[in-house]
């Protein structure tokens, strides 16, 4: 027992999963006990299963939908964005434009989500953009780093089979680095599915996990927060899995 506690141990997989089960008993233990009592800060599970119902109730699997609608879309419009300022980032003078484009990720999301809202009126489209414009930047900024990442061996390789500097932009960056680039979308659809419970509270009319979340703690309903914070980060966990199960089944001997 006392070796789980020794930096770099080795472990089997039934061992890791005896402590993974062990954490989540623990975990809820911990929430009995701490919500058994009159006063407590946190849900009982039972509120947090009365909120699991009364959302199914009310329609939640369209909210679901139109949540994954507007991430996978948003993600989608961002990523071919990101990867043409991304391939443009060799050019010397398209250099600089994508290297401005990776400093708006220091922007406060509040202030320009203001001036979006000035320029697109409908709901739907206005949280695509705020979105996209969000999601470029990041994905702009870890391509370019899986860029500035491959071996300068690569390029003199392509350089002696006789490839102009277009063919090696197209064979080893754009070609060569396919499977990192969904990696990096998988990366970043954790930032997408972050944030689209805040942008769909902002525009509630289109519905969405968001609308839910703000409509529960507008009537302080905790048990429906903690089910909605639930279903967020099952269905997170889902994307993520998805497609790191895609890239391992094209890219079999791809190495990270």
């Amino acid at each position: 027992m006392l070796k789980y506690f020794i930096p770099f141990e080795k472990t089997t997989k039934m061992q890791r999963t005896i402590i993974l089960v062990s954490w989540v008993v623990l975990l809820f233990a911990i929430w009995f006990i701490g919500s058994s009592g009159t006063k407590h800060l946190f849900p009982t599970p039972g509120q947090v299963l009365t909120g699991f119902s009364e959302l199914y109730n009310e329609g939640l699997a369209v909210h679901i939908f139109q949540s994954l609608k507007l991430c996978f879309l948003s993600i989608f419009l961002a990523t071919i964005i990101a990867l043409l300022f991304a391939y443009s980032w060799p050019i010397p003078l398209m250099k600089p434009v994508a290297e401005f484009v990776t400093k708006f990720r220091f922007l406060p999301f509040t202030g320009l989500s203001f001036y979006i809202t000035l320029m697109v009126h409908d709901a739907r489209n206005m949280q695509v953009w705020i979105l996209v414009i969000f999601l470029t930047t990041f994905l702009t900024t870890s391509l370019i780093a899986v860029i500035q990442d491959i071996p300068q061996e690569e390029f003199d390789h392509a350089k002696t089979l006789k490839c102009n500097r277009w063919e090696v932009l197209w064979q080893v960056i754009v070609l060569g680095r396919i499977d990192y680039v969904i990696d990096v979308i998988r990366q970043n659809l954790a930032i997408t599915w972050m944030m689209l419970v805040t942008v769909e509270s902002i525009v509630v009319a289109s519905g969405g996990l968001g609308f839910l979340i703000k409509n529960s703690d507008k009537f302080m309903n905790h048990g429906r927060i903690i089910a909605l914070q639930i279903i967020i980060l099952l269905i997170g966990l889902g994307l993520d899995w998805f497609i790191n199960f895609l890239r391992k089944s094209v890219f079999r001997y791809s190495k990270i």
